[in-house]
């Protein structure tokens, strides 16, 4: 019987030709796969370079709300894109940049801002963060509170003390 393998049966495992293909396949995948990532699509930029840092400038001060912890300008999220583009486009309209973060805000809310205002719509933005902070404090500390009084009440009568004493003697004492 002939090998359908060009190796001899003795050198190649038993997944055959198509395992070692298929290995070497995936190899050249893992290690390819990496360089192509960092190739993104090129940011569209407006022809008037001064415009496009007007755009940008605008974008710096817009959460992008899909990774909420980017400004527009930074993020390469579709959302985050569209965006921009809705920015160029009410530059070249006109518009000026405080009427298109109202516009921004008017459609998405305050928390489109990257810095919010502190008003009573965004009191949980700016406070909520250190609220949890000092709850999860609290419950930290009374779980410990209750820790240690739990262990201070786990004292051994003396019953068990003879007892652990006598254990500890057969086996030769504490280690």
């Amino acid at each position: 019987m002939t090998p359908s393998c060009p190796w001899s049966e003795n050198s190649v495992p038993k997944t055959g030709c198509l395992g070692l293909l298929g290995g070497a396949l995936l190899l050249g995948l893992a290690l390819g796969l990496p360089l192509s990532a960092g190739a993104g699509e090129a940011k569209p930029m407006a022809s008037d370079p001064a415009l496009e840092a007007r755009v940008m400038v605008i974008a710096e001060e817009l959460r992008c709300l899909v990774c909420q912890n980017e400004t527009i300008a930074a993020s390469n999220a579709d959302l985050a894109v569209d965006l921009r583009g809705q920015i160029r486009q009410k530059l070249s309209q006109g518009q000026s940049s405080q009427q298109i973060l109202d516009f921004m805000v008017a459609r998405y809310g305050d928390f489109v801002l990257y810095r919010p205002p502190l008003k009573a719509s965004t009191v949980l933005l700016w406070v909520g963060p250190f609220a949890l902070l000092l709850l999860a404090a609290g419950v930290l500390m009374v779980n410990i509170r209750r820790h240690r009084q739990h262990a201070a009440q786990r004292e051994l009568d003396p019953a068990q003390r003879l007892r652990a004493r006598q254990l500890l003697d057969q086996t030769g004492g504490p280690p």
